[in-house]
């Protein structure tokens, strides 16, 4: 008996090491991503936790807004982080509704990093019209910003529905491990969510862990950037 109580003892202590989220270390760029769940956030005490972005929930389905989007909004640019914003997509409702309901809720700037369509659920839908609805807010939010937005998905969901679609577009993917994520298409990832579980000074409770798979010079290169004027007087976008 004393032999189980100590291996369950293991398990449980062993558990208890892992319940948190570490930080990757061997990346460069590091960021977060939040919405009304973490409650109201101390970003200035965010600030001092070196983290270079963070993407904020803004949107879901065609009419909900995220009660703390624009104070979350509006303070992260305050405190001078990279700063997104995310629409939750959700495949039975009309996607131009959606970017609708996106666009009229974020005022994007420069420098700001592209939106970004979370797809993680079907609702019932098939694939087809999951693929359909999403190149078209996909499309939608593009035409209306002049920038690409990016795709947000876990590993699986990915794998099983999306791979082989939206090459085009960056690509975040959650995977909650210390090993990258693989992509049964063989294309890259710029972002990964490696954990759910991080802690942060200004955050209560648990906050998602992300990492930009590039340096910041390369993430500043993705960011929403004002239009080129060419010698002849053309204007060529970011």
């Amino acid at each position: 008996m004393r032999y189980f109580l100590s291996i369950s003892f293991l398990i449980v202590t062993l558990t208890a090491c892992e319940y948190r989220t570490v930080r990757l270390q061997q990346f460069e760029v590091h960021g977060i991503d939040v919405s009304h769940y973490q409650s109201r956030i101390n970003w200035d005490a965010v600030g001092g936790e070196e983290i270079h972005f963070a993407f904020v929930k803004a949107s879901e389905g065609i009419s909900m807004v995220d009660t703390l989007f624009c104070r979350n909004w509006e303070e992260m640019k305050r405190i001078g982080l990279y700063r997104g914003a995310y629409h939750f997509f959700r495949p039975t409702l009309p996607a131009e509704l959606q970017a609708e309901n996106f666009l009229s809720a974020v005022e994007m700037e420069y420098g700001d990093l592209p939106p970004v369509l979370d797809v993680e659920v079907l609702d019932g839908a098939s694939k087809v019209q999951l693929i359909t609805g999403i190149r078209t807010w996909l499309y939608l939010v593009e035409i209306r910003y002049n920038i690409k937005p990016i795709l947000y998905t876990n590993l699986k969901f990915y794998n099983k529905y999306l791979a082989g679609h939206f090459n085009e577009y960056p690509l975040w993917i959650a995977r909650y491990n210390s090993r990258e994520p693989r992509l049964a298409c063989g294309r890259d990832w710029q972002f990964w969510q490696y954990g759910n579980r991080g802690e942060l000074s200004g955050i209560a409770g648990h906050v998602d862990f992300n990492v930009f798979n590039g340096s910041m010079e390369e993430l500043k290169s993705l960011c929403f950037s004002p239009p080129l004027i060419l010698s002849e007087g053309f204007i060529e976008g970011p």
